[in-house]
C-alpha cells in the first residue's frame, strides 16, 4: 500500500567475516545518515573490530565514537572533506611518485585477482607521518593516511583503467587496511544486491526488490526490512544446497520442509 510518506532510509551494519547484516537503524532522511551512524555503534558490541565507512562516515564524532567502544577505523576521504582529502591526496601522490624521499610509506604486496571478467590488481600504501597534518589531533585514534590503487583489465577489451582511494585509519599496517576495505566492498556486492536495484554494469537477479516496495503507511516500511534482512541472514546461514539466494527463496516458498530448516538453522 503506497502513500505520500517518503522512502526509507536505512544504515546497516555488515559483518564482513560472517556475511551477516548484524544491526541497522532507519533515519528520517537520506541526509540524516551521519547522525544515525553514531547511534548504530551504540547498539553494537565493536570492541577488537575494524569499522570501515564510507565517506559520508568520515567524521570527527564518529571516530571518536569506534575508539571510545574499543575498535579501529578505516574511513574513506574523498572531495567531500575539502582540505583533508585534497592535501593527503597530494601527498601521498608526491611520495609513491618518489617526489618526497626523505618520507615513509608501509607497502603491501600486490594482490591480483581474476573475477567478474577482468584481472584486477590491488597495491596498497600508509604512511604514519600525519602530523604535518594541521587538525591530525582533533582525530580521535587516527595514525595512518592509506591509499588503494586497483589497476582493472577487462578480459574483454584489454584497456586497463587506475583507480586510487584514500583512507584515514586508526591502523598503520597496509595490508591490515586493505584487507578491511576489501571486506568492505561486501556489503555492496552481497547486502545491496541482494535487498536493492540493479547494478549498471552487472545483471543479477533482484532478489527482494526492496527499492520498488511502495510501502508507507505507519512503520510497516521499517518493519519490513528489518523482515528482509533477517530473511536474507537466514538464507546466507543455510549450507544444505547449493542454489543461489534467488533459488534459496523459491525453494523455501515451495518446499515446506526446506523453510522449516532455513529458520530453524
Amino acid at each position: 500500500m503506497a502513500s505520500d510518506k517518503a522512502a526509507i532510509h536505512l544504515v546497516s551494519a555488515w559483518a564482513g567475516v560472517n556475511d551477516l547484516v548484524f544491526g541497522r537503524i532507519a533515519t528520517g532522511t537520506q541526509g540524516n545518515e551521519i547522525t544515525a551512524i553514531p547511534k548504530l555503534l551504540k547498539l553494537l558490541d565493536i570492541t577488537g573490530t575494524t569499522v570501515t565507512i564510507d565517506a559520508m562516515g568520515c567524521q570527527k564524532k564518529i571516530a571518536e565514537e569506534i575508539v571510545a567502544s574499543g575498535g579501529d577505523y578505516v574511513l574513506a576521504v574523498k572531495d567531500n572533506r575539502g582540505t583533508l582529502f585534497e592535501e593527503m591526496k597530494l601527498y601521498l601522490d608526491d611520495v609513491i611518485a618518489g617526489n618526497l624521499p626523505e618520507a615513509k610509506l608501509a607497502f603491501w604486496a600486490e594482490e591480483v585477482s581474476k573475477d567478474h571478467g577482468r584481472i584486477e590488481k590491488r597495491t596498497a600504501w600508509s604512511s604514519s607521518e600525519i602530523a604535518w597534518f594541521a587538525d591530525h589531533g582533533k582525530w580521535q585514534g587516527w595514525r595512518s593516511f592509506a591509499v588503494i590503487e586497483s589497476e582493472r583489465c577487462p578480459l574483454k577489451t584489454g584497456e586497463v583503467s587506475t583507480e586510487r582511494r584514500y583512507f584515514i585509519s586508526s591502523l598503520t599496517d597496509a595490508g591490515q587496511i586493505a584487507r578491511a576495505v576489501r571486506q568492505h566492498w561486501g556489503i555492496e556486492n552481497k547486502l545491496h544486491w541482494s535487498l536493492d536495484v540493479m547494478h549498471a554494469e552487472v545483471v543479477v537477479y533482484l532478489c527482494f526488490n526492496e527499492d520498488m516496495s511502495r510501502v508507507r503507511v505507519g512503520t510497516s516500511a521499517e518493519n519490513l526490512s528489518r523482515l528482509r534482512r533477517m530473511a536474507l541472514n537466514l538464507l546466507k546461514r543455510d549450507k544444505t544446497t547449493k542454489l543461489g539466494i534467488k533459488g534459496k527463496r523459491l525453494r523455501a516458498g515451495w518446499d515446506e520442509n526446506y523453510l522449516l530448516k532455513v529458520i530453524s538453522t
